[in-house]
């Protein structure tokens, strides 16, 4: 009886080990999609930043796994953070939704979206979209408050988790349409590249040492609240029509709309270098594909990924060739 019940356990252990070449094979490790780093694949949160000098340093940027930048009113710019695998304890400052998100983030599914308000006009045609509003509009000051070590309205900061309660509507993160991989052999070795707006200006400078662009913005280091200067390994600038809106401010801006379907050029930054590539998304719930100018993919860097929309094309500073001896 006894040797039965042991050959019954050695079964039992057998069978919950899968055996490759002879070694125990390791269980393979959880990649969020869109960063490509170990991690989980939660639901999709995108949140809304302030990026005016006033609303610098931003609590939590660094945390999110894409970061969107792009025009708003008056040239200046604006953030977007999408979080599916960290949801930081604070996010802010917390400013208004814009029609240019909508189609943005159509390619995530059913995203909850964390933003500050919005233009009555504009109120209906969220409604209709695929997004969960998970704004202040409807969320008490225990969740949305002002920092009082801030100045209003760059104060609204957010609390993500207490919404993540909230949010049975909302779908767990998908590819969008990237892929990771090696680069490609057409990349050439930068310093640095300016990304222009009609009033904002961001620089993205290649750190050797820390193996990721650091980022200035507005001419000074882009710090999150952390004191960290915010950047990555991989940045993308996507170059795409932008043309006034029927939406505007309050003061009478007119807010632009960032065309983000259709085709068009754009440039990826990694590993020290920069690529010309082409984008492709067919429908806003369509993933944007990248490829070479050869057809074939273009791949992307593991890691936080920026990606700054504008219809300026960026000013590349190139690495000095060394002279061959």
């Amino acid at each position: 009886m006894k040797r039965f019940i042991g050959l019954i356990m050695v079964a039992l252990l057998s069978s919950c080990s899968l055996v490759s070449g002879g070694e125990q094979s390791r269980p393979e490790i959880e990649r969020n999609v869109l960063t490509g780093l170990p991690g989980s694949n939660g639901k999709v949160l995108a949140v809304k930043f302030d990026d005016t000098v006033y609303a610098h340093p931003q609590e939590g940027i660094e945390f999110a796994d894409v970061v969107f930048v792009t025009q708003v009113e008056a040239g200046l710019t604006r953030v977007m953070g999408i979080y599916s695998s960290n949801y930081p304890e604070i996010l802010g400052p917390i400013r208004s939704a814009r029609i240019s998100d909508i189609d943005i983030l159509a390619q995530f599914g059913k995203v909850g979206f964390l933003y500050s308000g919005s233009q009555s006009k504009l109120r209906p045609v969220l409604s209709a979209s695929n997004i969960v509003n998970l704004s202040a509009e409807r969320n008490p000051p225990s969740i949305y408050f002002n920092d009082p070590e801030r100045t209003a309205p760059y104060a609204m900061m957010v609390k993500p988790n207490l919404l993540l309660e909230k949010a049975s509507e909302v779908e767990f993160v998908k590819t969008v349409g990237w892929k990771h991989g090696v680069r490609a052999s057409s990349a050439k070795k930068i310093l640095s590249a300016t990304i222009r707006w009609p009033n904002a200006v961001y620089k993205a400078m290649w750190n050797k040492s820390e193996r990721r662009f650091v980022l200035d913005h507005d001419k000074k280091a882009n710090l999150a609240a952390s004191g960290e200067q915010l950047g990555s390994p991989m940045l993308v600038i996507q170059i795409a029509s932008i043309s006034p809106s029927e939406y505007g401010d309050k003061f009478g801006g007119v807010t632009p709309k960032t065309t983000v379907t259709g085709t068009g050029t754009g440039y990826l930054l990694r590993n020290g270098s920069v690529t010309k590539a082409l984008w492709e998304r067919a429908t806003p719930e369509a993933p944007t594909t990248w490829t070479l100018e050869d057809g074939t993919d273009a791949f992307f860097q593991r890691g936080q990924v920026w990606i700054f929309l504008t219809d300026q094309e960026p000013e590349f500073e190139f690495a000095p060739i060394k002279a061959q001896k």
